[in-house]
């Protein structure tokens, strides 16, 4: 399968908003990664349902949107109408995880879970089969910039065994620290999609910069 690319815009210029959503259409990114943070799940604050309204009405790509909020699923009809093609919903926030899981697929988009640093994947076992993306996170959520976390190879490959024996359909996401010079283990390990924010947006040329992610040697 052909590596997805998937741009966080939490790294974007947010006074220029349009013209980064614009910069994303025309580059190779499959998706476009949508952070949003509440304050309480995480210690940050960053952009709710009117802002993806906005993006999605000049976006052309998959939009695919993290919550790192608390009680995600009393949010979850309303993400989906503002534009979530994808809705990742945290495992450490949801004691109910099937039901929400169930309930992001019955609105119409495909349903992610995501791990933080310390959860391991096995936690997964159960769901695997119903679940159609597991994000990992390979710096601890709610601040872009942060250094990647090595242990987070040993986790793809212990999440791609799981995927194997439970034959799910889940695509493996990372995000966080993600960049040119570790991309090509990421998807050597197993990794299907790379999310890249401070390493698109710094960058003199994004456009470049995303091509690079995928073209990276192994």
């Amino acid at each position: 399968m052909k590596p997805i690319i998937a741009p966080s815009l939490l790294a974007a210029d947010f006074a220029n908003i349009q013209s980064e959503v614009n910069m994303l259409n025309a580059s190779e990114a499959e998706w476009i990664h949508f952070d949003v943070m509440d304050g309480v799940f995480v210690p940050n604050i960053s952009f709710g349902l009117p802002v993806l309204e906005a993006v999605r009405k000049h976006a052309t790509k998959i939009l695919d949107v993290h919550l790192m909020i608390q009680e995600p699923g009393r949010f979850i009809p309303q993400f989906r109408q503002a534009g979530a093609d994808i809705i990742t919903v945290h495992y450490e926030a949801c004691p109910h995880l099937h039901r929400t899981v169930q309930q992001i697929k019955e609105v119409g988009a495909k349903a992610g879970v995501a791990l933080n640093p310390h959860t391991p994947v096995q936690v997964l076992a159960d769901i695997i089969q119903d679940l159609d993306l597991v994000l990992i996170m390979s710096v601890n959520p709610g601040f872009g910039g942060q250094q990647f976390i090595p242990q987070t190879y040993r986790k793809i490959a212990a999440l791609k065994e799981l995927i194997a024996t439970a034959s799910s359909p889940a695509l493996i996401e990372i995000d966080g620290g993600v960049n040119q010079l570790n991309a090509a283990q990421l998807l050597a390990t197993g990794a299907d999609v790379l999310v890249a924010g401070n390493f698109v947006f710094s960058a003199r040329d994004p456009l470049k910069a995303i091509a690079g992610l995928r073209s990276s040697p192994r």
